[in-house]
């Protein structure tokens, strides 16, 4: 994610150390969500077994996680300041609204989808509203941002369902099925790879056109049912095709804003 934006960053505008503050800014959110993330889940990830988990490993306890969670956000805000404070705010709520209140409420309710949707669609705005265009960013960049975040839910969501379900989470993708999720994963991301390949100014091209198609590719790879129980390659598939949606995005970095 970090990488993503910083590259979009680049190709948009922002010169290096406009891109190196976005990039340190949006590290900085990432890491403090994923702490967060650790520690409020640390009772659930050892229930479940989780051996991914340094917490649920006892490698890590759950204070430091929280403890790092906390410092990461506090660093966030002068990281994010060095773009402006439009930009701040729009990346602050990305982080607040959308990661961290997934993490501690709206991870159990049917609308889990929401932050996702919030955080990752606050990103190229984040990226664009600060020097040199100080401009919103054009509605196909965020509704594209937006769906592959809904979309990485649902693939993310994918190999814990049962484990969700026994230690009582109860989001949207527990309450549909792993079926469904695999569905609308696949609907969600395809979507957004074609709003990214055909809604910019101009013709998306071979390279394009190659891009969405590979895209598409992945998308039906990583939500086939043959994947085992547990199995993270939805998650990856998901990662690959928000990368080519990322890769269209920088193509057309010039016109973002």
């Amino acid at each position: 994610m970090t990488a993503f934006v910083t590259a979009l960053a680049a190709t948009s505008g922002r010169g290096p150390g406009g891109a190196v503050a976005v990039g340190a800014a949006v590290l900085a959110g990432q890491l403090s969500i994923g702490w967060c993330n650790d520690a409020v889940d640390a009772g659930r990830d050892t229930a479940s077994g989780r051996r991914d988990k340094p917490i649920a490993t006892g490698a890590l306890h759950p204070r430091t996680a929280a403890v790092a969670a906390v410092v990461a956000l506090a660093a966030c805000v002068p990281l994010s300041l060095l773009s402006g404070p439009a930009a701040a705010t729009v990346h602050l709520t990305g982080v607040i609204a959308g990661g961290w209140a997934y993490n501690l409420v709206l991870k159990r309710t049917p609308i889990s989808p929401v932050p996702y949707a919030v955080g990752f669609a606050s990103l190229p705005a984040f990226v664009t509203l600060g020097p040199p265009t100080h401009a919103w960013p054009a509605w196909w960049a965020v509704v594209t941002s937006g769906l592959l975040g809904v979309g990485a839910h649902w693939v993310n969501a994918l190999p814990d369902i049962a484990d969700d379900l026994a230690t009582g989470v109860r989001g949207l993708p527990q309450r549909l099925g792993p079926v469904a999720c695999r569905r609308l994963a696949l609907v969600t991301m395809l979507t957004a790879v074609a709003i990214v390949t055909v809604c910019p100014p101009g013709t998306a091209g071979a390279p394009g056109w190659a891009c969405a198609t590979a895209a598409g590719c992945a998308a039906v790879m990583g939500t086939v049912p043959r994947w085992r129980e547990g199995s993270r390659w939805p998650f990856r598939a998901a990662i690959a095709v928000a990368g080519l949606a990322v890769v269209q995005l920088l193509s057309r970095g010039s016109v973002i804003a």
